[in-house]
């Protein structure tokens, strides 16, 4: 199947997009007017932005990482996955208002990595289950 031979490089893609979300933990006035044309103040909205890069920059080595090891793939995908649903949920929930930064855009793509990630892993399982039961007609 297509979306399992070319996983790799979509995974690859994916966790480049999402590590450069790291921006946030150096900079983290600039990535919040980039995303979502706002900044922070005070020593708590720094540690809690720079944190939130951080681990966004995290899920982006990981999808790197599963872009090599494809035994890892499954955990890896649902929980970028998951990580970015909560995200577009959350920006989707405070209405328009940071559709027209680089939140918007954000929301697009992450969209596209989850249906991506949700095929795969649907089509992994197929093709798993498909090779068992060829494997077990063999054996008879």
């Amino acid at each position: 199947m297509w979306i399992v031979h070319k996983m790799r490089w979509i995974m690859l893609v994916s966790g480049a997009l999402t590590a450069t979300m790291v921006q946030a933990a150096i900079m983290p006035d600039a990535a919040l007017e980039s995303n979502f044309g706002e900044t922070v103040s005070g020593p708590l909205a720094y540690l809690i932005v720079r944190n939130w890069g951080a681990l966004i920059g995290l899920i982006g080595g990981m999808l790197i990482y599963g872009a090599f090891k494809p035994v890892q793939r499954p955990l890896i995908l649902v929980v970028a996955g998951l990580s970015k649903v909560t995200f577009i949920a959350l920006v989707l929930s405070e209405g328009a208002q940071y559709l027209s930064y680089g939140a918007g855009v954000a929301v697009a793509i992450d969209s596209v990595m989850v249906l991506l990630f949700a095929w795969y892993l649907i089509a992994a399982r197929s093709v798993d289950a498909r090779t068992a039961v060829e494997s077990a007609q063999l054996s008879v």
